[in-house]
Order: structure tokens, then C-alpha cells, then sequence
């Protein structure tokens, strides 16, 4: 791993993940949100997935747009009426409440898409084979299969445009033809290699012991010193989401967006704690220059 955070300890990395994704759901306030966005968005691009993101984005936009536009659209609680669609009521919290749901769900795909670069298959494993040995195993092959099929179905549509099967090209009912012989011939390819992975790891006796790991991990002063100041920020964090910071009330009546006392620290707090991964990298190029 050539990135500074990727070289951490596989259970301070993910201490990192996992509170990223909980104050995601939990601090429902657009402020917080946004300043998770751009932080989780700047850790991915250091770490060198800026191009992957690019080709997700826009699935991601769209997944939370539906949520942004469909709320306004079936809840018409609010005080604030904007205008009227279709004889129901648009109100300004309705819409400020999927705005703010977008943010959160871009949140969490985003911080899964640095997840999967720096939590690798083999850190996975070491982290919960032992304690889970097939949950681990199977969440590690089911994050594993999207990617893979995609990539599968790349080769297999350059061989079929060969012999002229393409979803490209004709009238709708050849594409459809086309594109349900990929598929089938996709399902076929996998199922044929899930039976020979099935088959190698029973007659290899997987599962008939405690499971031993061929990489170990130590933590060393910096895993340490970095896993305390996580916990430590993550601390005043859940203190301030207990005590009410960083959480918009917006039914049945709007509050203002205004930092009460003692939530600006929270929220500097919480600025500490997403900027762990950019402080690290830097100190580590600083270190090698």
C-alpha cells in the first residue's frame, strides 16, 4: 500500500471507516454533511481514486437526487409552503429533510469507495476470521462480486461482438436477444467457478479448525497515538449528537442553521476526526521530502 493511511494498523483504519459511516447517519445536520462530503471526497482523491470516483459519481448523484425529489413529493408536513404541484403542497422543510437524507447517503457510498482501497480482502479477514470465519468469508466475496462481474462482462461482450451478439447495434428485439445471451452466459461462468472455489475450499478443509492468518499486523506508536485521537474525537462527538449538536430539527417546526453553544466545538471536533487520513499523508510526504 503506498499511501500513508493505507500502512496503518487494519483495526485503526477501520475504527476510522466505521465512525465516518455512523456520524453519517447519526449528525443529521446539512453543515456536518457537507464538511463530510468534502472531506471523505479529499481522502479519496489523495489516495488515488479520483477516476473511480468520477465513473460512480453519477450513479451516486442520481440514487440521492431520487431521495431529495421524492420526499417533497409524498411528505407535505411543514409550515413553510412553497408552492403547489399537482394540488399537494411543496413545503421548504419537506425539501431541506431530502436535501439533507442526499447528503447522508452520498456520505456513506462515498466513504465506501475509499473503504474498499484501504480496507483490503486480506485486512478483512484478519480482522473478523477468526471471531466469524464464514460471515467474513462470505461479505468478503459478495463486496468482491460486483467488480468482478463487471469485469467479466467487459471480456465476454468483446468476444460475443466478434460474432456479431451486441447490445449496440439492431432493433430492440435483437439487443434484447443479445443482452439476455450475455447475461446467461455471465450466470454460467460464475456459478461454474463459485461450485470449483466451493469445491477446492471443502477438499482443503476449510472451516474444520480455528482459521490462523498468514499476515500479521502489530500496532505500532503511530497506530496507537492515531486510534486514541480517533476514539478521543469520536468521544466529544457522540457527547455533542447526545446533548443535541449537530442535529437539525425540521419537523414540525424549522430551526435555524445557527451553531448553538458548544456545538462549533463539537463540530471542529468532528472536522479533526474526518481529516485524520489528509493530516497523516501529509506528514508522511512532509517526512520523505
Amino acid at each position: 500500500m503506498n499511501t500513508a493511511f493505507g500502512s496503518v494498523h487494519p483495526i485503526t483504519s477501520f475504527s476510522y471507516y466505521a465512525g465516518v459511516i455512523a456520524f453519517s447517519m447519526l449528525l443529521f445536520h446539512p453543515v456536518f454533511l457537507v464538511t463530510s462530503l468534502a472531506a471523505v471526497t479529499l481522502v479519496i482523491i489523495i489516495h488515488g481514486e479520483g477516476k473511480r470516483l468520477l465513473k460512480l459519481l453519477p450513479y451516486y448523484v442520481l440514487m440521492g437526487g431520487f431521495v431529495a425529489v421524492l420526499n417533497p413529493l409524498f411528505s407535505h408536513r411543514g409550515r413553510h409552503i412553497l408552492f403547489y404541484f399537482m394540488d399537494q403542497p411543496i413545503t421548504l422543510e419537506a425539501i431541506l429533510y431530502g436535501v439533507t437524507m442526499m447528503l447522508s447517503l452520498l456520505g456513506i457510498l462515498l466513504t465506501f469507495v475509499s473503504f474498499q482501497f484501504i480496507v483490503t480482502t486480506d485486512k478483512w479477514m484478519y480482522l473478523f476470521s477468526r471471531a466469524l470465519p464464514r460471515t467474513s468469508l462470505l461479505t468478503s466475496m459478495s463486496i468482491r462480486f460486483v467488480p468482478l462481474f463487471l469485469r467479466r462482462l467487459e471480456q465476454i461482450t468483446t468476444v460475443q461482438r466478434t460474432k456479431g451478439v451486441s447490445i449496440m447495434e439492431g432493433s430492440l428485439r435483437k439487443r434484447s436477444k443479445d443482452g439476455m445471451l450475455l447475461i446467461r452466459v455471465l450466470l454460467t461462468w460464475s456459478l461454474e467457478e463459485a461450485l470449483q472455489t466451493a469445491d477446492s475450499m471443502k477438499a482443503r478443509g476449510y472451516g474444520a479448525a480455528k482459521r490462523s492468518s498468514y499476515v500479521i499486523y502489530r500496532m505500532d506508536r503511530r497506530d496507537v497515538y492515531t486510534l486514541l485521537f480517533l476514539a478521543a474525537m469520536g468521544i466529544v462527538c457522540v457527547w455533542g449528537w447526545v446533548q443535541g449538536f449537530g442535529v437539525l430539527t425540521v419537523y414540525p417546526r424549522l430551526e435555524t442553521m445557527q451553531f448553538h453553544r458548544g456545538e462549533g466545538f463539537a463540530y471542529a471536533c468532528y472536522c479533526a476526526f474526518l481529516l485524520t487520513p489528509v493530516v497523516l499523508e501529509g506528514m508522511e510526504r512532509r517526512s520523505w521530502k
